[in-house]
């Protein structure tokens, strides 16, 4: 019973780690996908695979090579060099797309509930703190409230959209666009994803006790994403090309099917953000606790205030800048974890903390000695 409530959990969590702010309001799948039209069907296809096959190797290989953090994953592909200098270019996108995310979820407390920006912010980060205070058991149980209200909403918008009658456009729908952009776009969309969660992902895998739970979680969680982007190509392809001119293209179809449905979506909204950046959060801090000589409880207070000043600069269209830009520069490292060959599992029968199925620790493999590069 608890390796499958700790599989589901795993896919809760990759599946509420990929999907973001530009995923929930439709951005995202409007940009990658629905603007190509008849090929998108096949392009989520291909993604879904890629989520599956990739997360799930991630997540196996971070296990066996007993990574801490995404900084040991990368020299485990790129060996010490390079693999720290792409880890240093991650950390930076990541603290980058978080401080947009922040300013997003500032956002929707400004327009939808009448309260102050700043407001929003800090209470944000207020919740994000205490949550962080739990550590990864804290994540995992949070995704596994939130991605279950996603999917049930994702399932709401399918049966409403039914009764439109454009609804089977998504299979024919005509598109001016290249074919290459097209087959291009999903492996964009893939690379920077899985690249962003490896901040998450990796130290998930390591602090997992069964691979075969890993295996399970990362198969139900790509096909969970990739039923997501399926579930609102299938919506907005209907209300295609109208639906184009909206800055949250799934908020106008939400708020079609009543106020309830639009609450719940504005919710959701949120708490993508909000599981996006705790997660995110936790991945940089773990990583920085291999390098910065203070005390540990003090580096999610550091990144938080980074975030939140970076945050003052504001929220919109850096979202459509950022992710084809570093999409492109996540190739390479998608490319690399393809080609990377599986590792042997541990044989190391040491013991050491491990998290467990219902959030508590058990015993575990205890991590191998991993140097480190640290300025003196």
């Amino acid at each position: 019973m608890k390796s499958h409530v700790r599989t589901l959990q795993i896919a809760f969590t990759y599946i509420g780690t990929i999907v973001g702010a530009g995923f929930a309001t439709g951005q995202e799948i409007l940009k990658f996908f629905t603007q190509y039209g008849q090929w998108a069907v096949l392009t989520i296809l291909l993604s879904t695979i890629l989520f599956i096959w990739l997360g799930t190797k991630m997540m196996i290989i971070a296990r066996r090579i007993e990574a801490e953090s995404y900084e040991d994953f990368n020299r485990h592909l790129f060996g010490e060099k390079v693999g720290s200098s792409i880890s240093l270019f991650t950390m930076v996108i990541l603290i980058g797309v978080n401080s947009i995310m922040l300013a997003g979820a500032g956002a929707i407390f400004q327009e939808h509930l009448g309260l102050h920006y700043q407001t929003g912010l800090l209470l944000t980060l207020l919740g994000s703190y205490f949550l962080l205070k739990r550590g990864i058991s804290g994540i995992l149980q949070m995704n596994s409230i939130v991605v279950p209200l996603m999917l049930t909403l994702s399932l709401i918008i399918i049966f409403n959209t039914f009764e439109i009658p454009n609804a089977g456009r998504f299979l024919f729908l005509d598109t001016d666009s290249s074919i290459f952009g097209a087959w291009m776009s999903p492996l964009l969309y893939t690379a920077f994803n899985l690249a962003m969660a490896q901040a998450v992902l990796v130290p998930l895998a390591r602090h997992t006790d069964k691979e075969r739970a890993l295996v399970r979680g990362g198969i139900l969680g790509g096909i969970g994403i990739g039923f997501m982007l399926l579930a609102a190509h299938f919506a907005m392809s209907s209300q295609m090309p109208g639906i184009l001119q909206f800055e949250i293209p799934m908020g106008s179809i939400a708020f079609r099917l009543g106020t309830l449905v639009q609450t719940v979506y504005l919710l959701l909204i949120f708490l993508e953000i909000f599981s996006t950046f705790v997660a995110d959060i936790y991945g940089v801090g773990e990583q920085l606790k291999q390098h910065l000589r203070i005390a540990p409880s003090l580096i999610t207070p550091l990144l938080m205030l980074i975030c939140y000043l970076l945050s003052q600069f504001g929220f919109s269209s850096l979202l459509s800048v950022f992710y084809p830009i570093f999409g492109a520069l996540s190739l390479i490292w998608a490319v690399k974890l393809l080609r990377t060959p599986w590792s042997s599992p541990p044989h190391n029968k040491n013991k050491s903390s491990i998290i467990g199925s219902d959030g508590k620790n058990i015993s575990s493999i205890s991590p191998k000695p991993v140097t480190r590069f640290t300025r003196k």
